[in-house]
């Protein structure tokens, strides 16, 4: 028995004590009108009594209520079976209306995650189709085309093969990115730390973009003049990645002659900030939770005008997050974005 006494039993011990002190009334009563003067009679058929019903309406009360509970227990179809056989069946109603409501409570939330999991799952496999058959009916188009007379001309089948090929291309770059992500949701991917100068990586990253950015008068540049290197402890091919796709974003998004600047502040002792930040068309409030979704994207024109396999950042979040790093994004509309993630700095 539990420190606190089982509502059955209490229920039994008063149930047994009214039944007692009335049975004990009317013998006394009767004793009396018989006039029998015997107060042993009566005190042994009072405990006889009390002990005699507090065991009949136990036993009958816990009876009572067991089958109707391992009914319950039988016929609630939808709670797992491995919950009901782990534990006792109980017959306190306290206990067992906790047991209901957190059962119940589990199977709504697992109702609701496979909801949510299966709108994604619809959501998901809708952008998928749609990344892939643009360039696929792209490519179809072109050589189509070539197949119906088009081949003969020279200038035509040059111009038409190099736009297939670009179609292609990005059929690669979106099935590379399904893989990778692929992996870094499944762990797969590993990791080859290194020490290395951020500052120089950054470097590496704006001279491979430079002619990207000059296409849109963008100029790519740090806060500061860093004379001093910052070592960090990272994979230093997925890092370049990370910086590649967050300042391609930049470039994609920025307005002509804008900015694209970088930054990389102290932090803690041992971590280091790594800041994007532009000057861009900006981001609505309302989009940024869903920014490092697959596929989503903020630019919901079926032209897809700036390209991209909508994987980036992403990969980016699944990348910083396989480092055990946090990342973090800032945005105003029609101002600019930024985009920040932490590394470990190593003195």
């Amino acid at each position: 028995m539990t420190q606190q006494l089982k509502k059955s039993y209490r229920f039994a011990l008063r149930g047994s004590a009214y039944i007692t002190l009335f049975m004990t009334i009317v013998l006394a009563v009767m004793l009396y009108f018989f006039e029998i003067d015997n107060i042993f009679i009566l005190i042994l058929f009072t405990c006889i009594c009390y002990t005699f019903c507090f065991f009949i309406l136990q036993f009958r009360v816990e009876r009572f209520i067991y089958r109707r509970v391992k009914k319950i227990y039988d016929d609630v179809t939808l709670l797992d079976a491995r919950d009901l056989h782990s534990y006792p069946i109980t017959t306190d109603m306290a206990t067992l209306t906790k047991e209901i409501e957190k059962f119940a409570t589990n199977k709504k939330l697992e109702i609701e995650t496979l909801r949510i999991r299966e709108n994604y799952r619809k959501e998901f496999i809708g952008n998928v189709s749609h990344e892939l058959k643009t360039p696929l009916f792209t490519v179809q188009g072109y050589i189509l085309t070539l197949l119906d007379g088009a081949m003969k001309d020279k200038t035509i089948r040059k111009k038409y093969l190099s736009r297939a090929a670009k179609g292609v291309e990005r059929l690669i770059y979106i099935v590379k990115d399904l893989d990778m992500i692929t992996k870094l949701e499944a762990g797969d991917l590993h990791l080859d730390t290194e020490v290395f100068n951020i500052i120089e990586l950054v470097q590496n990253v704006f001279d491979l973009l430079e002619m990207k950015a000059a296409k849109k008068s963008i100029s790519l540049s740090f806060d500061m003049q860093y004379s001093k290197p910052i070592m960090v402890k990272a994979d230093k091919e997925r890092i370049q990645q990370v910086l590649t796709n967050l300042i391609v974003n930049s470039i994609k998004y920025g307005r002509t002659n804008g900015t694209t600047e970088i930054s990389i502040e102290n932090l803690i002792r041992n971590k280091v900030i790594v800041r994007v930040t532009d000057n861009g068309e900006g981001i609505e409030a309302e989009n940024i939770p869903r920014l490092f979704e697959r596929f989503y994207r903020v630019d919901k024109s079926g032209s897809r005008r700036e390209g991209g396999s909508g994987l980036g950042l992403s990969i980016v979040k699944h990348i910083i997050e396989a480092h055990n790093e946090k990342i973090y994004v800032e945005s105003e509309f029609n101002v600019g974005s930024e985009f920040s993630f932490t590394l470990e700095k190593v003195e």
